[in-house]
């Protein structure tokens, strides 16, 4: 099943994926990536976690890549510390760049994000192990999110790939700007 000819693909996945399923779900978003005719435009939200390994097989696979970036009245947000790296890697991959008002520090912010980037795709790619919406992590709500509003979706989760349930500290919100 290729991507669909006139729409972006949007990906969301687990932030907190072990180093080594990151590789798998890379090379696994890569094979899917290079399937069908055309390359679709994809789109991630700059986050740590599935984003970047979503924009290195975007890369790798020739499509182009459009990365979600926060801001608060039209002016850039900084992200939160533990996002930083792959926000600035994402830039560097990135063929363009959207602007969208949320607060990246803020978890509902956050979603109502995501489910914007859902919403506006022809495809979603949903890097997801099946289980429920834990408080932390929304990918289940926003595969259901999709799918009730009839966007098509795929589920990747390679063999292999485990999650770190290891708690996070907190982290203070960052209000300070690019």
């Amino acid at each position: 099943m290729g991507p669909t000819a006139h729409g972006d693909i949007a990906v969301v996945g687990h932030h907190d994926l072990t180093l080594g399923s990151l590789r798998l779900v890379e090379s696994a978003l890569r094979a899917r990536l290079t399937q069908g005719p055309e390359r679709a435009r994809v789109t991630v939200r700059a986050a740590a976690g599935t984003a970047p390994a979503s924009g290195r097989a975007a890369r790798a696979s020739g499509c182009p890549l459009a990365v979600v970036i926060p801001t608060s009245i039209g002016v850039p947000a900084l992200p939160p510390p533990q996002d930083r790296p792959a926000a600035g890697e994402l830039l560097t991959l990135a063929d363009q760049v959207r602007l969208l008002d949320y607060d990246p520090t803020d978890r509902d912010s956050c979603v109502g994000a995501d489910e914007r980037l859902v919403a506006a795709g022809s495809l979603l790619l949903a890097v997801w192990d099946g289980s429920p919406s834990d408080g932390r992590d929304a990918t289940a709500h926003l595969v259901t999110y999709a799918r009730a509003r009839g966007i098509p979706v795929e589920v990747l989760w390679p063999e292999g790939a485990t999650r770190d349930r290891t708690p996070r500290a907190r982290t203070v919100p960052v209000r300070s700007r690019f």
